[in-house]
């Protein structure tokens, strides 16, 4: 099979280079498609394959940025739920120093 490029693995990927889009032999001669061989759709068409190319790179930039506003979201909530952790847990010790003190005095 001497095929000189697939869609899957082109000859080149230098778009200049590669073969340029024919009319379909499928459609009759007298239909309403035009000519799509021109310049300028040739260049859309580049555009747009190059377009599909990054959409999914684009998705998962979008996706990243949405988890870092996400986590700079939860970022105040867990600090403050720290700080509540580490007040009540000085309540807690300064109760029991409280607690020894008074203990200490009565023992005298």
């Amino acid at each position: 099979m001497s095929t000189p490029g697939t869609i899957d693995r082109p000859l080149t990927r230098d778009p200049q280079k590669q073969a340029p889009m024919k009319p379909s032999t499928r459609e009759p001669s007298g239909s309403a498609t035009e000519d799509v061989t021109t310049t300028g759709a040739n260049a859309s068409r580049q555009n747009r394959t190059r377009e599909m190319q990054l959409i999914p790179e684009a998705l998962a930039r979008a996706h990243m940025h949405e988890r870092l506003r996400e986590a700079e979201r939860q970022r105040p909530a867990a600090r403050l739920a720290a700080a509540r952790r580490l007040q009540r847990r000085a309540e807690r010790v300064s109760l029991h120093a409280r607690r020894a003190l008074a203990m200490a005095v009565m023992q005298q």
